[in-house]
């Protein structure tokens, strides 16, 4: 499954009700701000929260930023959150606590009916599913694949923890985390996240390493609580020049290889086939897409 794909390498959190940190959001430099009507708001404001969304997302894009919504579980909230959500200023919704393959697409259908009844294109408001509970996770896969309205997957690990009756480490979240890779990888979606729990941002040189593993690891972009993470984040899912170089190099040596009419050739001391090449094709569409979304060139 092909679909274009947003450039989320940060997904900033905002709690929504608060105005101190809506008022600077689209100064953080996050590739998404993420406002929040989930577990950042008490459940006596969660009404007045979503008063504000459209006007929230209309200020925290204003440097550029893609807005994305995470709305709450419970689906008679749910329902109330859609209603306050489906606007052409908010780009996605987060699902949280996803339970299935169908839920997605009853949550799709809603939407659907909001974009349709408001003059919007059908298909405008992405989705983001989150995996939090052991029975969702086996079904990661069909989740993944559920609608075409999703265009990533996460597994949120506090959640996931509790569901699971572990602590959220890297140790017992490794393997749940690498499904989310494999499964959003099937289906043609990000995966998103990291070997860990948003929770901890005190330690940014631990944070870089975590998000520096994470990527080698197949992850293409995460959600955080702090905008001392953004930067982070947006180096760390990014290649580095040389690694652009490199890979520039190498596909250059390639073609040579393919026109003299050989299939692999050797470049920098490394035998160079098939699926280096398309690694290294990837790595290059990444940056390309990056440098689009900053408004350069390639």
């Amino acid at each position: 499954m092909s679909r274009p794909l947003p450039v989320w390498r940060s997904l900033l959190f905002v709690p929504v009700n608060v105005e101190r940190y809506v008022e600077k959001a689209h100064a953080r430099g996050a590739d998404a701000i993420q406002l929040d009507l989930e577990d950042s708001v008490p459940l006596a404001q969660k009404a007045e929260a979503r008063t504000m969304v459209r006007e929230a997302a209309r200020r925290v894009s204003t440097g550029g930023a893609d807005v994305v919504v995470r709305i709450n579980r419970p689906v008679r909230m749910a329902l109330a959150d859609l209603e306050a959500c489906v606007w052409p200023e908010v780009g996605a919704i987060a699902l949280p606590k996803v339970a299935g393959a169908v839920h997605v697409r009853l949550i799709a259908e809603v939407i659907d009916e909001l974009e349709a009844e408001r003059g919007m294109p059908v298909g405008t408001t992405k989705l983001i599913a989150m995996i939090e509970t052991a029975e969702a996770y086996f079904e990661a896969r069909e989740i993944a694949a559920a609608h075409p309205r999703l265009v990533g997957l996460n597994l949120g690990a506090e959640d996931f923890a509790v569901s699971t009756g572990m602590l959220p480490e890297a140790d017992g979240l490794y393997v749940p985390k690498m499904t989310i890779v494999m499964a959003a990888r099937a289906a043609g979606v990000l995966p998103l996240g990291f070997i860990g729990t948003v929770a901890d941002y005190a330690d940014l040189d631990a944070f870089r390493a975590t998000i520096r593993r994470s990527r080698r690891l197949g992850f293409r972009g995460s959600s955080c609580i702090h905008p001392g993470q953004v930067a982070i984040l947006n180096e760390e899912f990014a290649p580095s020049p040389e690694e652009v170089d490199h890979a520039q190099g190498m596909l250059s040596a390639y073609d040579d290889a393919i026109a003299a009419g050989r299939g692999s050739v050797e470049y920098r001391g490394k035998m160079i086939d098939v699926p280096v090449v398309e690694r290294a094709r990837e790595l290059i569409a990444v940056h390309d897409a990056i440098a689009a979304r900053q408004g350069g060139s390639p």
